[in-house]
């Protein structure tokens, strides 16, 4: 019976290690690199290569950070800004088709920066 609880206690260990060593739910992987949130479009290509779709879908409202101050310390996708100065940014999204045996990704993109990741089942072979 002891041998029973020691492989389960092994095989739960074991369960919650990978769990640790697995990717964030907000990213996934473009051969050797990784995609997070918070990434621009450009890194987001240099990484997967060209989508297989983009559009833009709207504007969005976003608090507006100087640029003289995003370099100390302030996270240029930041939710919270300066009280009163807001800006209009562009909202996009990209499509990336990596073949029947992966997951279509949609990315969102406000202001070129990457902002929402979703799955969309398998994708397919183009012709």
């Amino acid at each position: 019976m002891s041998s029973v609880m020691n492989k389960l206690a092994l095989m739960s260990a074991l369960f919650c290690l990978a769990l640790l060593a697995s990717e964030p739910a907000h990213a996934f992987r473009c051969g050797s690199r990784i995609v997070i949130e918070g990434m621009h479009e450009v890194q987001v290509r240099a990484a997967c290569g060209e989508p297989m779709s983009t559009r833009q879908i709207g504007y969005a409202i976003r608090a507006y950070i100087p640029r003289g101050r995003r370099n100390s310390g302030i996270s240029i996708s930041s939710r919270y800004g300066y009280p009163g100065y807001q800006q209009q940014v562009i909202v996009t999204e990209f499509v990336y088709n990596f073949g029947p045996r992966k997951l279509l990704r949609i990315l969102r993109f406000e202001g070129g920066i990457l902002t929402y990741i979703e799955t969309a089942g398998y994708g397919y072979l183009e012709n």
